[in-house]
C-alpha cells in the first residue's frame, strides 16, 4: 500500500492556542478572549464567532473527564486564507461520543430536547463545520472545528502569521 502525503497550505494567519480548564465557568473568558484575539474584525462576526464558541466549549466541557489531571480544552483559532477564519475546540475525552445533530425528532421531542441544538446552531452559522477523534484508540478526546467567511477587505492590518496570545 502507497501511502500518499498531501502538504496542506499554512494559515495565513495562526493565533497561539488556549487552553482553558473543562468546566462551564470558564465560558465569559473564552467570550473575551476570543474579542481580543479578534480586534479590528468586523463586530457581527466577532459576535458570530463568540455564540458559536460558546456551544462548542459547552459541549466540550460536557465531555471532558474531570477527573484526569488533564481535563481542559484547548481553543485553536487561524485564518487559512483572507477570506476565511477557523475556529476549534478539542476536549480532552473520557465521557462522550461523536459530535452530532439529532435527526428524527418530532416537534414535541425537540420542545424537550435538551441537548443538540448548539450544533444546530453552529451548522446554521458557519460556512461548514466537522469533527475528528483524537487517538479514538486511547479516547485522548474530540477536535470540533467551524469555518466562518470574512468579508472581502475586511481583514484588520497589521495581523502578523503568528499571534501570541499571553
Amino acid at each position: 500500500m502507497n501511502t500518499v502525503i498531501v502538504e496542506q497550505p499554512r494559515p495565513l494567519v495562526f493565533w497561539e492556542p488556549r487552553v482553558y480548564a473543562g468546566e462551564l465557568h470558564e465560558l465569559a473568558r473564552v467570550r473575551a478572549d476570543l474579542a481580543a484575539d479578534l480586534a479590528g474584525f468586523a463586530p457581527d462576526l466577532v459576535d458570530t464567532l463568540q455564540l458559536c464558541a460558546s456551544e462548542l466549549h459547552a459541549n466540550c466541557a460536557k465531555y471532558t473527564d474531570p477527573g484526569r489531571a488533564w481535563g481542559e480544552v484547548i481553543r485553536g483559532l487561524s485564518m487559512p486564507d483572507e477570506r476565511t477564519l477557523r475556529l476549534s475546540f478539542s476536549d480532552s475525552g473520557g465521557g462522550g461520543g461523536a459530535p452530532c445533530i439529532p435527526t428524527g425528532r418530532t416537534g414535541q421531542d425537540w420542545d424537550r430536547a435538551e441537548g443538540g441544538r448548539g450544533l444546530l446552531l453552529v451548522e446554521a452559522l458557519s460556512t461548514a463545520w466537522g469533527y475528528f477523534r483524537l487517538a479514538p484508540w486511547a479516547d485522548l478526546g474530540t477536535h470540533v472545528w467551524a469555518v466562518f467567511d470574512v468579508a472581502p477587505g475586511a481583514v484588520p492590518g497589521g495581523l502578523r502569521p503568528f499571534v501570541f496570545t499571553h
